[in-house]
């Protein structure tokens, strides 16, 4: 029977490692590897989303991945796939896929490729929604988009459907519109923030149930999440400070594969940098610099 893991705190997105050989395989061993080390620094959860490079993977891939992963993390904590498609029919068969495998929640874009109506988008989540049983995470990914959802069509996803329906609103500016969210929605609503740590003492402030950062710095963004929770102010000046600062290089969605690859090999969590092209960043020697000093900086915060 597949175990039920509380969806709450902190959810890193794993990336997703390629063997060096012409087809850029998918390095199944190390991604284990990866899940592994993310659990053993105290991770909550997974999550396989838009830095796993989802959208570079094969429909094929994409689901050996998700079962590799759910495999991996059972009886650890709740895998949570990223399922959203450019079709509703696309986006169903990895949702119900995704929960086969034994996916604890789902986190669902919109389509990335037209602007749709409201309309259109509340149709599309709730086809999804009554396809599974899992939660869905409604991602207000607008930086992939180009446009929000507004408050209110999210507020009455949770009024129709419940607890079920959780949130991670992206959208600028960030903080106010959490804030608004999280009015619209009521206290039994889950919320989730996606910054990496630039905004997490903000968010957690105003409400958050987690954060869903990157996986390089997973074990930083969870000290920086438990000294939230217990109110150590010290300690929160001391790690978030040089986590905005490591998180203000990260400009794309390109950027942050790059720079938690690089990171990720420095720790010995991968094995290489192999991002799959076409790629719009190339992590330059004056920017590896700097996010070497900045992680020096975040070793002795934590220490």
């Amino acid at each position: 029977m597949q175990v039920q893991h509380e969806i709450r705190g902190v959810l890193p997105v794993f990336q997703t490692p390629f063997n060096d050989d012409a087809e850029e395989s998918v390095d199944f061993a190390t991604l284990r590897s990866e899940i592994e080390w993310l659990f053993k620094v105290g991770s909550h959860g997974v999550v396989l989303g838009m830095v796993s490079e989802v959208l570079r993977l094969g429909a094929d891939e994409r689901k050996r991945v998700v079962e590799v992963v759910c495999d991996a993390a059972r009886g650890r904590g709740p895998v949570v796939v990223s399922a959203g498609a450019e079709s509703t029919i696309v986006a169903i068969d990895y949702a119900q896929h995704a929960e086969r495998a034994g996916a604890g929640a789902l986190m669902v874009i919109p389509p990335v490729s037209v602007g749709v109506s409201e309309d259109e988008l509340v149709r599309y989540y709730e086809r999804i929604l009554a396809a599974v049983s899992i939660p869905v995470i409604v991602q207000d990914a607008s930086g992939y988009v180009g446009r929000p959802m507004s408050i209110s069509l999210q507020a009455e996803l949770f009024r129709r459907h419940g607890p079920r329906v959780m949130f991670k609103p992206e959208a600028t500016p960030l903080g106010p519109r959490l804030s608004a969210l999280r009015d619209a929605v009521g206290p039994d609503a889950r919320i989730f923030e996606g910054s990496g740590g630039i905004a997490l003492v903000d968010n957690h402030r105003r409400g958050i149930d987690g954060s869903i950062p990157g996986a390089d710095l997973a074990d930083f963004v969870l000290a920086l999440w438990n000294a939230l929770e217990r109110g150590d102010t010290a300690r929160i000046d001391a790690i978030s400070t040089p986590l905005t600062a490591m998180n203000s290089l990260l400009h794309s969605l390109d950027a942050y594969v790059a720079v938690e690859k690089y990171l990720l090999v420095h720790r010995g969590v991968l094995h290489n940098t192999i991002v799959r092209g076409p790629t719009g960043f190339v992590l330059d020697a004056h920017t590896r610099t700097e996010v070497d000093r900045l992680y020096q900086l975040l070793e002795r915060a934590v220490a």
